[in-house]
């Protein structure tokens, strides 16, 4: 269990960092930054749908087998994601002046944030307690999906009325909820049996809806041949990188016939 927490809180605090990523663009010019973002978004859209259905839901299926319960669980995350943004979307300032007024608009959007890097937190300590490889390759979707998210809060936060300093500490400190969300999700991962069979198909359903709800429908703003084929040829490759992860074994952590699914530890190996 030490080597759980280990990797959970290494890649929590990898995707807080992640947070930082406004620094590399204040060189960039709007125009740059747009072309770029568009590319990362179908990658990351790629990623998330193939975490989901080549990592999430085989693991689960694998331990509980195919049923409704699991199914049920998927279209909880699915709706759960639509409340929570019906939520964050209120944060959208519609009177005329908005322009005038972006502070409200800017604080809205860290608690916007910070809800949905303590569900980050949540996800990313679910997959591991299912196992090491199931944790990282999560770890990577959200992460995928960070980048383009993040330089975009950076930009709200400046256009908000931040300085570029104070706009990088405040998405930093913001992003740090994702390790609350992790540490509470061991916590009570190891007291409540059978937990990772609700949190990892519920995770599934938040990562379909975001890239199915949220990600593609901003790819089809583009119609133009060329970009749409370089958007879709980086969304495969998105769903390839969650496929190659398949090969990549990490010792002392496949699922063996002596695995215990309930204490996550092989039996012959004591961490």
């Amino acid at each position: 269990m030490i080597t759980v927490w280990l990797y959970t809180l290494g890649s929590v605090l990898l995707i807080s960092i992640i947070s930082l990523v406004g620094i590399f663009t204040l060189s960039l010019k709007m125009e740059k930054l747009q072309k770029m973002l568009i590319y990362m978004i179908s990658f990351a859209a790629g990623a998330l749908l193939g975490d989901a259905f080549i990592h999430l839901l085989p693991e689960v299926f694998a331990e509980r087998g195919f049923g409704v319960e699991i199914s049920l669980y998927v279209l909880l995350g699915v709706a759960g994601s639509f409340v929570m943004e019906k939520i964050i979307h209120w944060r959208h300032c519609h009177h005329p002046t908005c322009k005038d007024h972006p502070h409200p608009y800017a604080k809205m959007n860290l608690f916007g944030d910070l809800v949905h890097n303590l569900i980050d937190g949540v996800i990313i300590g679910a997959a591991y307690l299912v196992s090491i490889p199931v944790g990282v390759a999560t770890t990577l979707a959200v992460l995928f999906h960070e980048v383009p998210q993040e330089i975009g809060d950076f930009g709200i936060l400046i256009h908000g009325g931040y300085s570029r300093k104070k706009a990088l500490l405040l998405n930093f400190g913001i992003a740090l909820s994702a390790v609350l969300g992790a540490i509470v999700t061991l916590l009570i991962g190891v007291h409540i049996e059978g937990i990772t069979h609700f949190l990892i198909p519920f995770a599934a359903g938040t990562f379909i809806y975001i890239a199915t709800a949220d990600l593609i429908p901003e790819l089809h703003k583009e119609v133009a041949i060329k970009r749409s084929l370089l958007q879709f040829f980086w969304f495969m490759m998105g769903i390839l990188v969650m496929l190659s992860l398949l090969l990549i074994e990490i010792p002392g952590h496949s699922h063996g016939p002596d695995y215990d699914y309930e204490t996550h530890a092989e039996y012959s190996h004591v961490d």
